[in-house]
């Protein structure tokens, strides 16, 4: 059964869910500490926009969470790892084409480092303790993985997670992949935009919303209004 379809349930049940969510993510939310920041890092720059890939579970979360960090211009629903024909929703979620539901950012490298996605990325938009797998959603479609564009993003992303494994940051080791990016696909449109558009839906209350709330907490620095 696809994500959009588990989630379409009575109204009223919905509303019981998303109170009893809203309570228990106040609660955790008091709880909430952002992780360092990179000790390696590119320096803020001038020059043109630059791109980074990240996937952390339903894309759903991940685009919101970057839609509200300052210094993105864009951050759009899509998939990578695996080839054209098969980047397609209904496909993807057999989780037997090799790609992963991704998120690809655009940014301002004046305003913001690809460290700071980084962080951000680690912080807030995913658990990147959890193999192939996110919150409900278990499949190697939901993989944890950055896909980097360049030599320096590589290094960035494997010295940091190298900085938090070391420190112990997280109760369990990070399973997140780095691998080259080859190729991302823009997932359908319905897909875009979709915690913003559908702030009511049950499966965005109980498990995007306080991502991105958690961001404002968290890194207020980082933090913008879309």
């Amino acid at each position: 059964m696809s994500r959009v379809s588990r989630y379409l349930i009575p109204v009223g049940l919905a509303l019981l869910l998303m109170a009893a969510i809203s309570r228990k993510g106040a609660n955790a939310s008091d709880k909430a500490a952002a992780i360092p920041a990179p000790l390696i890092d590119a320096p803020l720059a001038t020059g043109k926009t630059q791109t980074a890939v990240f996937s952390g579970g339903c894309f759903w979360g991940v685009q919101a969470v970057f839609q509200h960090v300052k210094g993105v211009t864009s951050a759009t629903s899509g998939y990578t790892g695996g080839d054209a024909t098969t980047a397609h929703y209904e496909i993807v979620s057999t989780g037997e084409t090799g790609h992963a539901e991704s998120v690809e950012v655009k940014y301002d490298p004046s305003q913001v480092t690809y460290g700071e996605l980084l962080r951000v990325f680690f912080s807030v938009a995913h658990d990147p303790t959890e193999l192939n797998r996110q919150g409900p959603d278990d499949g190697t479609q939901y993989r944890s993985m950055i896909s980097y564009t360049s030599d320096e993003q590589k290094k960035i992303a494997q010295a940091y997670i190298k900085q938090l494994d070391d420190a112990k940051v997280f109760s369990g080791k990070i399973v997140t992949q780095v691998v080259r990016l080859n190729a991302f696909y823009p997932a359908e449109g319905y897909h875009q935009n979709y915690a913003a558009l559908h702030p009511n839906n049950p499966y965005i209350a109980i498990n995007d919303a306080p991502k991105v709330a958690h961001l404002k907490q968290e890194l207020p620095d980082l933090y913008r209004e879309r």
